[in-house]
């Protein structure tokens, strides 16, 4: 069996509503697309985007900042207690084939930078356009069609 395609899924973890339903929809375009979602496993994006993965019977990966698998978000599918608190960000950012990012904080800067550093597609939902490497749209499904079309390249 082919190993498919996993998209980390960054972004602020109290957004508001409407970046909620982004990634919630991000969430389920990827298992749509039989990929695998994968974030930093609490709440936030996070949970919305595995939210929406579980919705349509997708997978979505936790790595989580503490040791405790109990702390991963409902809807997260396989969680990952690494111990490494915000260092689990390196691990989020190098686990994606491609990187959709929305808006966020501190948290969600350094995975992008971290992401770019590795040299990989970060696409992002109506923010981040300020950082040179970073493609803007303005859609979830825009952002699942660009990072399913690099994971592949």
């Amino acid at each position: 069996m082919p190993r498919k395609i996993q998209i980390a899924v960054i972004g602020d973890s109290q957004p508001s509503a409407e970046v909620a339903g982004w990634a919630e929809e991000v969430g389920r375009l990827i298992a749509q697309h039989d990929a695998v979602v994968v974030c930093g496993g609490l709440g936030g994006v996070m949970a919305a985007a595995a939210r929406g993965a579980a919705q349509n019977n997708g997978t979505s990966v936790g790595i989580l900042p503490t040791y405790e698998a109990t702390t991963a978000a409902p809807g997260i599918s396989i969680a990952i207690p690494s111990g490494l608190g915000h260092a689990r960000n390196m691990l989020v950012a190098a686990s994606g084939d491609a990187v959709i990012a929305l808006p966020g904080a501190t948290g969600t800067l350094s995975e992008i930078a971290l992401a770019l550093t590795l040299g990989k597609t970060v696409i992002a939902i109506r923010a981040w356009s300020h950082i040179h490497g970073v493609s803007v749209v303005q859609t979830p499904q825009e952002a699942v069609q660009q990072a399913l079309r690099a994971a592949k390249e």
